[in-house]
Order: C-alpha cells, then sequence, then structure tokens
C-alpha cells in the first residue's frame, strides 16, 4: 500500500517524464527520417525540378502492384527511370515550343485498343465516335479525372511522336553521303609498310601511376563518372544442421521400416503399426511420413538421383530401398512396378507443303510434290537406315535438320497424335511414314525407356534447436570480435572463410551471390554507417550474414581500383608507341625493318570501311594515312590500336562513278534509324540529376 501511495503522490512527475521522453523520441524520428530535411517533400530533382515524394511513392506502389513478383526497389527504380525521362523530354519540348491539340490527343485515344477499341465508344459503322466518348464522360462525372490522367500521359505521347518525328526528319541522308559511302567501301589501297607491335614490349616494364591514371580520366571526365558505392565485405555462417541433426533424421526414418508399438486411445490398448516394408497401402503410409506428398509419376533410370539410379531402377515390387540422403533430405524408397516404354527417342525427316504449320520451309511445293518426295526418301532410308541422319540434314524442313533428325527423348501425348501413335506403337528401329498438320514424317524410332515409379519417404534435414542456438552465438561472437578487431584475421581465427568484395551503389539490391539482400546495401549507404562498421544480417534459406563497410566511394570520378584495368592498357600503349617511335627512323622501309630485326610487309585491297590488316587486326589510322600518301613517299610512323606502323603506298584505286548511289543511301539510313533512341541517353549526360530516394527506404 505504501508503494501505491508513493506512485500516486508521484503521478504529475511520472506523467510528464513519460510525455517528454515520447517527445524525444518523435522529435529524433523527424530527424533521423528527414522530417526537418530540406529534401523531405522530393525523392529527387532533375534540373533543379523537384520530384514529389508522395507522387512518386503512388506511381511506385501501383507498378508494383501491376508487376509479378517485382520488388518494391525494382519498382522504384523503373519510375525514377521513366520520371527522369519525361522531365528531360518535356524540358525539350518547351525549348522547342511543341503544343499538341484535341485532334492529336484523340488520335493517341483512338490507338488505345481500351479506347479506340472499346464497345462503349464505338459508333453503328464500328468505327471511334468522339461524339459518344465525350458523352459518355459527360454521363459519369466521377470518371472525369480518370480522363484528365489519360489526357495527361496521351498530350506527352503527342508530343513525343511529333519529336521523335523531327529527329528523324533532321537525321536526313543526302546522295552526297551516299556517294562517300560507296568510295567507303569501294575505293581500294596497296601499301608495304614495317609494323612493330605493342606486344613486343613487356607490360613489366612499363609502370603507370595512380596519378596518371586521374589525370587521363579528368580528360574525359563524362566516360569515367562514377556513381557514390560502397565496398563491403563479408562471411557467412549458414544455418545448416549438424552431423549429429543428420544422423537424429536418419535413426527417424530408419525407425519407418519395420513394425513398432503405438497406443490406440480408442481401444486403449497398445496396437502393432506395420512398417514401411509390410504397409499394405504404400502412399497413404508416404502421405503420413513424409515431407513430401507421393509422386505418381514413372521415372526413367536417367532422371533418378544418378548415386543410387541402379539400385532404385532394379528394385523388384514392394522392395524397399535406404535410407539415402538425396538433396538434404533423408529417403526410403518402395517400388510400386515397371512400365515398359514410357519414354521415347525418334529421329525424323519432315517434308512440308503450302499450308501446313511449318514456318521455314526449304522450298515450296504442294501437298502432291510433298508426298511424293517424302515417298522417295522413305525408300531411300529404308534401303539404307545409316543413311537417315544425312538425309534428314539435307532434307528436313524444321530445325532438328540440324541434329539429323534428332528429336531427342519424350513422353506420352508430347508429339501430335499420328506421330505419337507411330513411335509408341512400334518397336526400336521401325521406321514409318506418318502424316500430320506439319507435313509429312518420315519416322526412326531410335530407343525406347522403361520407367519406375516409387513410393518414396523423404524427411528433411533441419537443424535442430541446439544447432541454431550455438550458429546463432557464433555469429554473434563474431560480429562483436570483428566490430572489435581486424574483420580477416577474426575470421582466419574462427576459421570461418570471407568472401570476394562487393562494390554496390545506392539503389542496387542484388548482393553477389546472395541475390535480393536490400537491407544489407540499404545498410551500407545510411547516414551513420562509416567505413569498418560491421553489422550481423539473418537471412532466409541462408543463415547469418556478417557484413563490414571496406571503403566509401563519393559521386565522381571512377575509383582508380576500378578503372585501372581499362585505363592502365591504354597509357602503357601510348609510352610504348613513344619508346618505339624513337626506334622507327630511316629513309625507307628496309632501313626501318632492318634495324628493328623484323620485315617489310605488303597490305592488299584495304578499304576505309574495312581496315583489316592480315594477322594484325583493325587499323584505321594506318589505312586511311595509306590513301593519302603521295609519291615515293613513306609516312611518319603512326600509331594504332596495335602498334606503330610506317608505311609506303604503293597503288591507290579509285571506284568508277555510279548513276544511282541508292543503295548506300539506303544503307546509312538504316544505320541512323535508332537516333532518336539515343536521345535521351544524351540528355542524361548533361543533365543535373540529383537521386534522394536512399532517404526514403526504398
Amino acid at each position: 500500500m505504501a508503494v501505491l501511495q508513493k506512485i500516486r503522490q508521484r503521478s504529475l512527475l511520472l506523467i510528464l517524464v513519460i510525455g517528454f521522453c515520447l517527445l524525444a523520441f518523435i522529435i529524433g524520428d523527424l530527424f533521423n527520417n528527414g522530417g526537418f530535411s530540406s529534401t523531405s517533400k522530393d525523392v529527387g530533382s532533375i534540373n533543379g525540378k523537384g520530384i514529389s515524394f508522395e507522387d512518386f511513392q503512388i506511381k511506385v506502389s501501383n507498378v508494383e502492384k501491376s508487376g509479378q513478383g517485382i520488388t518494391i526497389t525494382q519498382a522504384a527504380n523503373r519510375v525514377w527511370d521513366q520520371e527522369v525521362s519525361i522531365a528531360l523530354l518535356t524540358a525539350e519540348f518547351d525549348k522547342l515550343g511543341i503544343r499538341v491539340g484535341e485532334n492529336h490527343i484523340m488520335e493517341i485515344f483512338k490507338a488505345d485498343q481500351n479506347i479506340g477499341q472499346n464497345p462503349t465508344f464505338l459508333n453503328a459503322a464500328g468505327k471511334f465516335d468522339i461524339a459518344k466518348f465525350k458523352e459518355f464522360f459527360k454521363a459519369n462525372p466521377d470518371q472525369a479525372q480518370n480522363l484528365k490522367d489519360r489526357e495527361k500521359d496521351a498530350s506527352l505521347n503527342a508530343k513525343f511522336q511529333i519529336y521523335n518525328s523531327l529527329i528523324k526528319a533532321g537525321v536526313y541522308t543526302t546522295d552526297k553521303e551516299g556517294k562517300f559511302k560507296y568510295g567507303l567501301e569501294a575505293n581500294k589501297v596497296n601499301f608495304d609498310y614495317v609494323s612493330i607491335l605493342f606486344s613486343t614490349v613487356k607490360d613489366s616494364d612499363i609502370k603507370i601511376s595512380d596519378e596518371e591514371i586521374t589525370n587521363y580520366m579528368k580528360t574525359n571526365e563524362k566516360k569515367y563518372k562514377a556513381e557514390e558505392s560502397r565496398e563491403v565485405q563479408y562471411v557467412i555462417i549458414e544455418d545448416k544442421a549438424s552431423p549429429e541433426d543428420e544422423n537424429e533424421v536418419k535413426v527417424s526414418v530408419n525407425a519407418l521400416l519395420t513394425s513398432r508399438i503405438a497406443y490406440n486411445q480408442a481401444s486403449g490398448k497398445n496396437d502393432t503399426l506395420p512398417g514401411f516394408k509390410g504397409a499394405k497401402d504404400a502412399i497413404e503410409f508416404v502421405n503420413a511420413n513424409s515431407d513430401k506428398p507421393y509422386d505418381s509419376t514413372y521415372i526413367a533410370k536417367k532422371d533418378l538421383p544418378a548415386q543410387f539410379a541402379e539400385q532404385l531402377f532394379n528394385l523388384a515390387p514392394g522392395e524397399v530401398f535406404g535410407p539415402y540422403v538425396n538433396n538434404n533430405f533423408v529417403c526410403l524408397s518402395k517400388s510400386l512396378g515397371k512400365k515398359a516404354g514410357v519414354n521415347a527417342k525418334a529421329s525424323h525427316i519432315l517434308i512440308s507443303y503450302e499450308g501446313t504449320q511449318v514456318p521455314n520451309k526449304k522450298e515450296k511445293r504442294t501437298k502432291e510434290q510433298a508426298k511424293a518426295k517424302a515417298d522417295l526418301l522413305f525408300a531411300q532410308v529404308q534401303a539404307n537406315p545409316t543413311s537417315f541422319m544425312m538425309v534428314a540434314l539435307m532434307n528436313s524442313d524444321d530445325s532438328s535438320s540440324q541434329q539429323g533428325g534428332d528429336l531427342g527423348y519424350f513422353t506420352q501425348g508430347q508429339m501430335v497424335k499420328p506421330f505419337n501413335d507411330f513411335v509408341f506403337s512400334s518397336p526400336v528401329g521401325k521406321i514409318g511414314l506418318v502424316e500430320t498438320d506439319f507435313g509429312y514424317h518420315i519416322i526412326n524410332v531410335t530407343d525406347k525407356q522403361d520407367a519406375v515409379r516409387l513410393a518414396t519417404i523423404a524427411q528433411k534435414i533441419e537443424p535442430s534447436e541446439a544447432t541454431s542456438d550455438k550458429i546463432y552465438t557464433k555469429a554473434v561472437k563474431f560480429e562483436m570480435d570483428a566490430t572489435e578487431g581486424d574483420f580477416d584475421k577474426v575470421a582466419k581465427a574462427a576459421k570461418i572463410q570471407t568472401n570476394p568484395s562487393i562494390k554496390v551503389k545506392v539503389m542496387d539490391e542484388t548482393f553477389g551471390s546472395l541475390g535480393n539482400q536490400r537491407q544489407i546495401v540499404r545498410w551500407a549507404f545510411e547516414g551513420e554507417t562509416k567505413i569498418g562498421d560491421v553489422k550481423r544480417f539473418e537471412v532466409p534459406n541462408v543463415g547469418n550474414v556478417i557484413a563490414k563497410v571496406k571503403a566509401v566511394f563519393e559521386a565522381g570520378l571512377t575509383p582508380i581500383a576500378d578503372a585501372r584495368p581499362m585505363v592502365e592498357p591504354i597509357l602503357k600503349n601510348k609510352k610504348k608507341a613513344e619508346m618505339i617511335k624513337a626506334k622507327m627512323k630511316g629513309a625507307t622501309l628496309d632501313v626501318i625493318a632492318k634495324a628493328n630485326a623484323t620485315q617489310v610487309k605488303s597490305a592488299v585491297d584495304l578499304t576505309i570501311d574495312n581496315p583489316t590488316l592480315p594477322g594484325v587486326g583493325q587499323e584505321a589510322k594506318v589505312v586511311g594515312t595509306s590513301f593519302s600518301l603521295k609519291g615515293d613517299k613513306i609516312s611518319a610512323p603512326i600509331e594504332g590500336n596495335l602498334g606503330v606502323y610506317v608505311v609506303k603506298t604503293k597503288t591507290v584505286f579509285t571506284a568508277p562513278a555510279l548513276k544511282n548511289y541508292s543503295e548506300y543511301v539506303a544503307k546509312l539510313k538504316s544505320q541512323n534509324a535508332s537516333a532518336s533512341g539515343r536521345v535521351i541517353p544524351a540528355l542524361k549526360v548533361d543533365a543535373k540529376i540529383e537521386d534522394n530516394r536512399s532517404k526514403f527506404n526504398f
């Protein structure tokens, strides 16, 4: 009672303390989640124009609901790409003064099958009726907002079509360009040359510093621009069963083999229950004792577990094999008998004709012509069965011809009925001719497989509670030790293998071989997470993942370690080129070749369009230079893709003029057809894009 009295006396104080704690919690949460942040309302911005978080979240939710199996991160990435594209294109539309009216929007609506083919909006002639369309929305004002949203999308679509047309019209190919293209392909040059390839200088003799790589990247910052990223190292402590756990399951399964005593509550007496061997109803026994239900499928020997296929396939009816371990299950299998010819293998030669279902016929023919050809080939392979493969390769009208007509194994009902009936009613080696909707088939039955039906008890090997506790303790201890000490040394001391470090970007969700682990990526980018921080994650079906942030890379130039494999060969070749150029001096090719212990080589009929030096590779700069050399001069050393070259032109063949260059104009037009698809990537390069999605837990 004294205690209650004291609580009553101090109730006001307690209320104030609790209220203060709640207020502190709310304020802290607001700060932590960006409640008072300047970017709290925008999930990002494009060229200074913000994207509202509320609108973005609604769109993400809609995409997530409409996509099958799509994650919230995948939905957020898809919506973000759409929002960026729309913002960049809308700015271009405004800049160009592109406007659309009601007619444009109606054309977009008509092209949409859900609107243009909707019976509600069609007239008596079955055509889209604008009056009926408008009347519907007048009579249904509750649909007005839906129409506004659709009009907004249709307006954007119409503007894009106009914009796309402008781009296509702007990428115009002239006859002069066609003539130039013809020259690139048809003009030819013959020249002699001396080459010293970069591969003749050892890479180990050339050193490239980090500073040189950085300076090179700075000369082309757009190419080597990188997003913010984190390097994370990790270990996995699997939540897997111990040998003792496996033994326990084996004992449990093994006990099912023989009869056992069980108390019968109804009779009040002990009953002797038969084991799997003596069970009258094997199927019922399996379903009562297995983690996997009974499967009535007949299984061919090749589809049984390889290690036990021989024993399982050759079981006598009613005989039991096991226990054996297969795919983390302890199993007992009882044979319910075999069935002959469950699977069959056959080859065929298909001769199709006009009107059949085969899309890629080798030649056009009537049904009568197809029958005559099939009869001829049938007689040929009957007389010489060993020729079947070659005849199929040369004559069959479907893709199986590439395998000599071999169709592999198939079961009853997989093939069209006449084909199926012949194969499964004929012995191996039988050759026959049947007709189907695909044409005439000359069929060779090449093999048949018997199959066995098994009643299999399968109990999963899972970690016991004691094992899971040990694994948890080990994982927590490792997390604590790695937080205080060196991650690699702690792993080595605990005999835990470290995995290769993984580099992730802020909106990634895939984490190496672990697949979708967005929680780990999100943690690595949290404001409080810094280099050296360690955290344990429980991953379903895997166990415990303990991760450490090894490095933080801010947005900017590509990290040197990532850039080196790309940039180092370029810089090494530049240094090699300077070394080689210094040695390629002389008045003639013979003098230069002799001084460098090499030979003068010849290149014949090379073109600008295909500047490939035989035995070397593509060297456009070398071939281009050879076209421009005049008289009896040799070129200065030319730094190419694969080495340094000195050339002397022998002859230049200028192709005769054509009356019409339309063929070459058409080639250039086809190359330019995808020009509009390159617009958005180009706009992104110069845009200022701020992405705050990670701050909103996407």
